[in-house]
């Protein structure tokens, strides 16, 4: 009896260790299969994350895998989300959750903890879809850099001033892609059978602002500036250009003068009538702004258009410079506006031949018939 007693005893024994040694395994296979399981579907945690928290957040998230990787409604149209600065992680879950982006904001808030992206949310304005999963809005979240970026051009730019403003513009174009780019003549606009050979396309990129994508390719980029000055070119103004004895690219470069030399958009059609009245009588533009454009950058003023111009300057060599070159420059030298191109193809019908600055710093400017009266008009 005592013998078959031990005999129980060692077997009940020997089934507790197989039952607490089997116990041990299925809880070490637990440990590791359910974070790993995790790791492929939510990616990998964030680092630092405690086994526990690592075994408990991985899951809670399996058992809600779908609500985390469904959208919300596949067809859910894009809606602006804003995340102000300094507000809280629990509120903008709550936002998500009350603007019908995310199904389960427990379940959110436990993969951002589990990700580490609860620390990253950045302040900005979001474009969000119920289209979209938690887990893509949630890495959105982490970048308020826009999709789209606005690139603005302004009146009478040359060339190198638009390359100077891309590498803060959020586009991927290098400067140096676009003017080589842009040196080019155009090819397939109405406007392209008027440029010359090896002209480039400055004087062709209308001022005003653009909305491009931030991957937008340099192709793109300069397309969308030439069909914008294409769909400006009306029937009328391409008429006004005609009676005035010019194609598309000499009325653009006469245009680009007039909008350096203006300051006022009220004074263009007279300071245009001022250079047809030049160009009538064969004498020279004597424009500023022509030199300017042959000097190029002044490192010392650290502009690309010099002011005050010395005497010097005046003499510089080069054939845009009209104080020693008759009739219109080689080709534009800057980016005209509207009303710009608008004062040449319908100036105004004036006797004058000379303009210069008032004195009271307005932007007017004093014009005279002779040379006489353009001497008097110089201020004291």
């Amino acid at each position: 009896m005592r013998r078959s007693s031990r005999a129980l005893l060692k077997l009940i024994f020997f089934l507790l260790t197989v039952i607490l040694c089997a116990a041990v395994v299925a809880t070490g296979s637990v440990i590791l299969v359910i974070p790993n399981q995790a790791e492929r579907i939510f990616g990998q945690p964030r680092p630092g994350l405690s086994a526990v928290d690592r075994l408990y957040l991985s899951a809670a998230l399996l058992i809600k895998e779908k609500a985390m990787t469904s959208p919300m409604d596949p067809d859910g149209p894009s809606q602006d989300f804003q995340v102000q600065f300094g507000e809280a992680t629990g509120l903008v879950i709550e936002r998500l959750y009350l603007s019908g982006l995310i199904s389960d904001p427990v379940a959110f808030r436990r993969y951002l903890q589990y990700s580490g992206l609860d620390t990253g949310i950045q302040a900005g304005n979001y474009s969000l879809s119920a289209s979209m999963s938690p887990l893509e809005i949630a890495l959105e979240l982490q970048d308020a850099t826009p999709t789209q970026i606005t690139f603005n051009i302004l009146s009478g730019w040359r060339l190198e001033e638009i390359a100077q403003a891309l590498p803060t513009s959020g586009l991927s174009i290098a400067p140096e892609a676009f003017l080589e780019s842009a040196s080019r003549p155009a090819e397939g606009f109405l406007f392209s059978a008027s440029m010359p050979p090896g002209a480039s396309l400055e004087g062709f990129f209308p001022p005003g602002s653009y909305t491009f994508e931030r991957t937008a390719s340099l192709d793109s980029f300069i397309h969308a500036f030439l069909a914008a000055f294409e769909k400006s070119l009306t029937l009328d103004l391409q008429q006004g250009f005609a009676r005035q004895g010019l194609d598309i690219f000499q009325a653009v470069t006469l245009a680009s003068i007039v909008q350096r030399e203006s300051i006022l958009e009220a004074e263009m059609p007279l300071i245009a009538s001022v250079f047809y009245n030049r160009l009538e009588a064969g004498i020279n533009l004597d424009a500023d702004s022509t030199v300017q454009y042959a000097l190029g950058f002044n490192q010392t003023q650290n502009s690309w258009w010099t002011n005050p111009l010395s005497a010097q300057d005046l003499s510089f060599n080069s054939p845009y410079n009209t104080y020693l070159y008759a009739g219109l420059p080689p080709g534009p030298i800057a980016n005209p506006g509207l009303s710009a191109l608008n004062a040449v193809a319908y100036p105004a019908q004036t006797p004058y031949f000379y303009f210069r600055a008032d004195c009271d710093g307005s932007g007017r400017h004093r014009f005279a018939e002779t040379f006489e009266e353009h001497v008097q008009n110089a201020c004291p």
